[in-house]
């Protein structure tokens, strides 16, 4: 099935987590957590460890984010962890990875697995594509 949506970010916060031993890079890592809200066939909330090497100025960088989703999809109910990351030369997302964490789906999500994309849209609209199965 696929279930498409939009969300926002409600909170992005950064922490003061380092990597150790310290390594110095041409792009400096860091970890934020993050707090989302969705709203169409997925609909619900997640929070979300994020890291990234990321260059603000020019848009430089990749990340990597884990997500605990709780909500719905098309109307069942229920939870799963997810995972993506893609990587930016400042005006592009390539290498992009999206993928539903095996086992991790429980209520009426449970057995979930499957793929999926997150794209900005020009006017910055955040969307969601989940293709996924249950059993």
């Amino acid at each position: 099935m696929r279930a498409n949506g939009t969300f926002s970010v409600k909170a992005f916060v950064p922490t003061e987590l380092k990597p150790e031993p310290a390594v110095a890079t041409g792009l400096p890592v860091g970890v934020a957590t993050m707090e989302k809200h969705f709203e169409g066939e997925v609909a619900g909330r997640s929070a979300t460890l994020f890291t990234a090497a990321y260059d603000q100025q020019s848009g430089v960088g990749t990340y990597v984010a884990m997500e605990s989703f709780e909500g719905s999809l098309h109307g069942r109910s229920g939870a799963f962890n997810f995972v993506h990351s893609a990587t930016t030369s400042g005006s592009d997302r390539t290498a992009e990875f999206f993928t539903i964490v095996p086992s991790s789906g429980i209520g009426d999500l449970a057995g979930i697995s499957g793929t999926g994309a997150l794209a900005v849209d020009a006017d910055g609209t955040h969307r969601i594509r989940l293709d996924y199965e249950l059993g």
